[in-house]
């Protein structure tokens, strides 16, 4: 006999921001299509909110030590969609998760999971795919970073030496 697998109904929440306010909830519309059109996603409901210009108070876009928070600068927009689906399996699910990066997910049914080794497995090993792939870009950046400050550097020490030659050379005298 062979086992039936349990559809698994969740909810999820995609935030935008962004300008100008008009592509946003087009923008929406579009990744909720793509999602529907994900393997094993069926897109049951979904609700886009209207933008709303983002005030300091947001809280979004912690501030950094050489940062500026995205609620400072003018003009950004919020908006969010709350997206009812139904996925075929836990591995479908996990993979629009890695794919689209919602703000929130709640799994509506069912309240408990059998997992087989082997989905564990694929949910590992694609977590892990991830995080190597998330890794190498971030190794890059950084050497990347380090070559861009060394030039810097490098010139503004050469622009400095040019400074004090000029500084230093003595007047001609007619």
């Amino acid at each position: 006999m062979k086992e039936e697998k349990q559809k698994i109904s969740a909810l999820m929440i995609l935030e935008i921001i962004g300008k100008p306010q008009k592509y946003l909830v087009e923008t929406l519309e579009n990744l909720i299509n793509q999602m529907g059109n994900e393997p094993g996603i069926i897109i049951k409901n979904k609700s886009i909110k209207e933008p709303k210009k983002m005030e300091e108070r947001s809280g979004i876009a912690n501030p950094t030590k050489e940062g500026v928070k995205i609620a400072e600068q003018n003009d950004f927009y919020v908006s969010f969609a709350e997206i009812e689906m139904e996925a075929e399996n836990l591995i479908n699910l996990v993979l629009l998760m890695f794919k689209y990066m919602p703000a929130h997910v709640e799994i509506l049914s069912p309240s408990n999971f059998a997992i087989s080794n082997y989905d564990l497995k694929d949910i590992l090993n694609e977590l892990i795919r991830r995080l190597h792939g998330y890794d190498e870009v971030a190794r890059v950046l950084q050497v990347e970073k380090a070559i861009l400050e060394s030039k810097l550097r490098s010139l503004m020490e050469t622009e400095k030496k040019e400074d004090k030659k000029e500084i230093q050379k003595p007047k001609k005298k007619k």
